[in-house]
């Protein structure tokens, strides 16, 4: 029996806030994208060619570095900037302990050993408050996420790793135009990840982009790059290998497709930014509803606009994770796309439960590299509470969709987490 006012929402067949078709896909493709791809199309290159070196050039010029390598996924540009700081088998990397896998993952690649930070409940990030005390006699290096387009405080982070002599990679693959302090994020560490993935503010499909000032760090990520190679397609190749190497280079298509979006990114940033801060103003003062934050010094790019419950206002006392994936399938309900993206700690997936990511124990299997390691889930509390508690609103805030659907965004969320304590997940898991 479903309770008589819960029937005002859309799953149990009240009208649905926003209308069907109201929210446009992303991203928007126009006649400047077809004019580029179809060049790229018709060129003599298809591999490597003007257009990967142009996208290159153009962004450095846009974020404001000396370096920019063109590759095929944000992961790929994460491994190289650890191999271009000089990371390598045994060395520990300090990593948060919420993000997306990769941020992870791509230390393994290259044979070093993660090391969790929980984060701060207040901005998602990394808790630079933390980091310190998670410094080993092995560490080398950190990688330091922008999660869901909010920056990281890197003038903590910066005189930590100098303190400490580590190198700092910038994990900015959700966050294309954000800044602290002024500066753009891959402007402030050693070596900078980026991601052109479709679910990206600035993208071209898949695709990524390692950005550096430092010409050492550029050399041995290139050469990681490209086979193992000292020189890039376009230059006269010897065909070495010099040292261990990946194919991590990206074609003309994808690159022509990219270059398309990145001149229309600042327009995108803003309306990003437009729909961003209409729901921070309008959706004040729910009770149930813990909004996002955009600390003094911050501009956030709103890549992901993160909904998370207030327990305390909440009457549910079984399954957190439960009752959000019910009020997500609510949210939904009302037009609304919405997703809980990832649902599980780093320190509690299985490849650093199991320490065997190669066979045979390896990287933790290296002499001495798995000294005082733990993953022990119970470590990472706030990375814990934030993880069941939290729904990403993505696609309604990005072009081309503006304030109208702002608006009826921030409706849909009024209604439901106003009403959260009629949602019961035994009645929304009923319906199909």
């Amino acid at each position: 029996m479903i309770c008589k006012s819960a029937e005002k929402f859309a799953l149990f067949g009240g009208e649905s806030v926003i209308p069907e078709g109201m929210i446009k896909t992303w991203p928007p493709v126009d006649k400047s994208d077809e004019k580029l791809v179809l060049d790229a199309l018709y060129a003599e290159k298809q591999a490597r060619g003007d257009h990967n070196i142009k996208f290159e050039q153009e962004f450095a010029e846009y974020n404001g570095n000396k370096h920019a390598i063109f590759t095929n996924s944000g992961t790929a540009a994460l491994h190289m900037a650890l191999v271009g700081c000089g990371v390598g088998a045994g060395d520990h990397v300090l990593v948060s302990a919420y993000s997306w896998s990769s941020s992870a993952t791509c230390i393994l690649h290259h044979n070093a050993i993660p090391i969790f930070v929980d984060i701060d409940y207040d901005t998602i990030n990394i808790d630079v408050d933390k980091i310190e005390a998670a410094i080993t006699p092995r560490t080398k290096a950190i990688v330091v996420v922008h999660l869901h387009g909010l920056a990281v405080n890197m003038d903590k982070v910066m005189q930590i790793a100098e303190k400490h002599d580590l190198k700092v990679i910038e994990d900015a693959c959700q966050a294309h135009g954000a800044t602290f302090n002024g500066k753009k994020t891959g402007t402030m560490g050693h070596a900078t990840a980026f991601s052109f993935n479709q679910n990206k503010c600035l993208s071209c499909g898949e695709g990524g982009m390692l950005v550096t000032d430092d010409d050492e760090i550029c050399k041995a990520a290139l050469s990681l790059w490209s086979f193992g190679e000292t020189r890039k397609p376009e230059e006269s190749r010897d065909y070495h290998v010099y040292a261990l190497g990946w194919m991590y280079r990206n074609n003309e298509i994808t690159a022509a497709f990219g270059r398309a979006q990145l001149a229309k990114y600042p327009k995108y940033f803003d309306t990003l930014r437009a729909n961003g801060n209409y729901l921070q103003e309008n959706l004040k003062g729910i009770d149930a509803l813990v909004q996002p934050t955009e600390p003094e010094g911050h501009v956030h790019n709103w890549y992901n606009y993160n909904l998370r419950i207030n327990w305390d206002a909440v009457q549910w006392t079984g399954d957190k994770g439960r009752f959000r994936d019910a009020v997500c399938k609510v949210l939904q309900s009302e037009g609304l796309p919405c997703v809980a993206w990832q649902q599980f700690i780093l320190p509690e997936m299985t490849v650093f439960q199991a320490k065997n990511a190669y066979g045979q124990g390896c990287p933790w299997s290296l002499p001495g590299a798995d000294e005082g390691v733990t993953y022990n889930p119970q470590d990472y509390p706030v990375a814990q509470r934030h993880c069941e508690s939290y729904i990403a609103l993505v696609v309604a805030l990005r072009a081309p969709n503006g304030l109208d659907v702002a608006e009826k965004t921030a409706e849909a969320v009024r209604k439901v987490f106003e009403n959260i304590n009629d949602i019961d997940p035994d009645e929304v898991e009923a319906v199909k």
